[in-house]
């Protein structure tokens, strides 16, 4: 987690793009503040502008309107300077299929004068082959280094798109949905790797993902739809301020319990239940007012994915109501 005083390494202010004139914007004056260091997710459904957003903070897409700075220079004047600080996994594969998985990052390398590789060097200076090779036996390719790309299957491909877009050390490092494709063994050891990077390294991290498990562990969360940002937060706040946190209660005297229950939400639910919100008092308190035994008590702590499906599911409805 950066210290709050931290620089921002990522600025955004009233992001617009719009693809054609008539067309409804992607991107409608987005607002994202990222700090160095900071690992941050943005969340949203198909179409919410995620990708878009991601392609123009990378200088990938042009903008329409608005102003946007990344490690510090402005995509305006100083896209090339963007570039050569930013590392990128997008969601469309761009490896080479013809070359090897080594030749695939090798020619990265020569592109950003990594460790003072040039293609006209015979031999690999030692600092690019133990990189190389580091990563490669992290992720789990380090046997099909020298293999055309063209017969991995697709999670071996993503896995090398990982390794090369970690290759240069970069200072923020965009994932748009990084782990699509990876077994649970191979993701768990991407996330391992990328916050000992985070912590080791400083590397910001702005990561896009359908595993809404994996913005869990981010320093704090972006939820946006239609191209806006509807909120921001760490995951806990996240999960207080939108989702109902709530007891699931019973009792054999179900009269006696409803009666010390009298001025609390209490709502019957189909399993036979009582469903009573606790967001105005703690659990404790709540339950120091009951004077019979209980037969059920469960305490219902939401979680990111059930704080940003009612976000979402919200704004949903009430654009269909609009």
């Amino acid at each position: 987690m950066p210290r709050p005083e931290a620089e921002p390494v990522i600025e955004v202010r009233g992001l617009v793009k719009r693809y054609r004139e008539s067309d409804r914007p992607a991107v409608d004056g987005l607002d994202l503040t990222v700090r160095a260091g900071e690992f941050v997710a943005l969340l949203g459904p198909n179409g919410a502008g995620k990708t878009t957003t991601l392609s123009i903070l990378t200088a990938a897409l042009t903008k329409t309107g608005g102003t946007v700075r990344v490690a510090g220079f402005d995509l305006d004047t100083q896209a090339r300077e963007i570039r050569a600080n930013i590392g990128i996994l997008f969601q469309n594969p761009s490896l080479d299929l013809r070359l090897t998985a080594e030749e695939n990052l090798r020619f990265h390398a020569s592109l950003y004068g990594i460790y003072g590789y040039r293609p006209a060097f015979r031999l690999m200076p030692r600092a690019y082959r133990e990189q190389v090779r580091a990563l490669a036996r992290l992720l789990g390719i380090g046997d099909q280094l020298f293999e055309r790309v063209e017969k991995f299957s697709g999670g071996m491909r993503r896995k090398l798109e990982i390794v090369r877009s970690l290759m240069h050390h970069p200072r923020v490092l965009f994932l748009d949905e990084p782990t699509q494709g990876l077994d649970p063994v191979s993701r768990q050891s991407l996330w391992d790797h990328l916050r000992s990077v985070q912590r080791t390294e400083g590397t910001t991290i702005l990561l896009t993902t359908h595993y809404i498990e994996e913005a869990e562990g981010a320093d704090r969360v972006f939820i946006v739809d239609h191209g806006r940002l509807l909120t921001q937060g760490t995951p806990e706040s996240l999960k207080v301020q939108i989702a109902d946190r709530y007891l699931l209660l019973d009792a054999a005297d179900r009269g006696q319990l409803l009666r010390d229950l009298a001025g609390s939400p209490v709502t019957p639910r189909e399993d036979g239940l009582l469903q009573v919100a606790f967001d105005g008092a703690t659990p404790q308190a709540l339950l120091a007012r009951l004077t019979v035994p209980l037969t059920v008590l469960r305490i219902h702590v939401p979680s990111l994915e059930e704080a940003y499906l009612e976000l979402v599911g919200r704004e949903a409805a009430g654009g269909e109501a609009s």
